[in-house]
């Protein structure tokens, strides 16, 4: 995707919020692709996202899945359900800026179906 945009005559810096490693993805990102407002506001919520899903899973490294509530009972830590959520919101992101250089070389580039379990009669 080549998007012109005369409002944007230069590539915009990473918000100062990022992380380092997340700040040269973007800047590799806008150097690289002329982007629309929207698109670059897309960028930064996929940025957040990365974001967010390498602090769950930092925590989760440090302090394991689970913990054990006041009753004993061992619970999902909340950022099990937070890295899930930012790993998803990640993808779906990026689906939408489509960063893509070239099409896939065939025009059905979908995986083959798979074949139900259940007959029919």
């Amino acid at each position: 995707m080549k998007v012109v945009s005369p409002a944007l005559d230069r590539p915009p810096p990473p918000p100062d919020h990022l992380e380092p490693g997340t700040k040269v993805w973007w800047k590799s990102v806008v150097a690289e692709y002329q982007l629309a407002e929207h698109h670059i506001m897309l960028l930064q919520a996929a940025c957040e996202s990365w974001d967010a899903m390498q602090m769950a899973r930092k925590a989760i490294r440090e302090f394991g899945m689970t913990c054990t509530d006041a009753r004993g009972v061992v619970r999902a830590r909340p950022e099990v359900q937070i890295e899930r959520d930012s790993k998803t919101s990640f993808r779906q992101l990026l689906r939408e800026l489509d960063l893509d250089l070239e099409a896939p070389a065939s025009a059905d580039f979908r995986p083959p179906g798979l074949r139900s379990n259940s007959r029919r009669y």
